[in-house]
């Protein structure tokens, strides 16, 4: 399988991607071809909304987000890296997501799967609610597969997601995929 791992955290040495780094361990293990996006290395522009594209694409503005397209558009599966930022997706992964308008309809139609990895500082589980919604919303959207998902609470740094249960828990689905 072909997987697209979307970095979203502007430290890109942080807790959710130590997290996906595992993840991705695991998933090169099972025999999966893993290409990794760092959303915050990317000159992506904010979608515009002005609809040129049609939801078929191609999208007017010439940026990064030409290779992210076909990476995506290349892959059996996408996996949605973020830090819980004021209980959502970090802005990063968030532009990422916003241009997806621009090719819409073809996702819609690839029946991809999908994983989301996030993370927080804090230790109630109850802050992931809004990223919870996001993706589940976006899946069926999109109508992606959710292949599973890890939340890792308590995880503001990455010495914290070093130390906790996490660690493993990505792995691990790494590997089952």
């Amino acid at each position: 399988m072909q997987i697209t791992v979307i970095e979203g955290s502007p430290h890109l040495k942080g807790a959710s991607s130590t997290i996906a780094n595992r993840f991705v361990e695991g998933a090169r293990e099972a025999g999966h071809t893993v290409d990794v996006v760092e959303a915050a290395r990317l000159s992506i522009g904010a979608c515009r909304s002005c609809n040129s594209c049609g939801s078929s694409g191609p999208c007017i503005q010439k940026d990064d987000m030409t290779d992210v397209r076909s990476k995506i558009m290349s892959s059996d599966m996408v996996v949605f890296v973020t830090p819980n930022f004021f209980c959502g997706f970090s802005a990063q992964l968030k532009t990422i997501i916003d241009r997806f308008y621009s090719f819409s309809g073809n996702l819609k139609t690839r029946n991809m799967k999908a994983v989301l990895i996030a993370t927080l500082a804090d230790k109630e589980d109850w802050n992931m609610d809004a990223i919870r919604i996001q993706y589940d919303g976006m899946c069926r959207y999109l109508n992606m597969q959710d292949c599973g998902r890890v939340l890792a609470v308590g995880c503001g740094s990455a010495e914290a997601a070093r130390a906790s249960r996490f660690m493993e828990e990505a792995y691990q689905l790494g590997r089952s995929l």
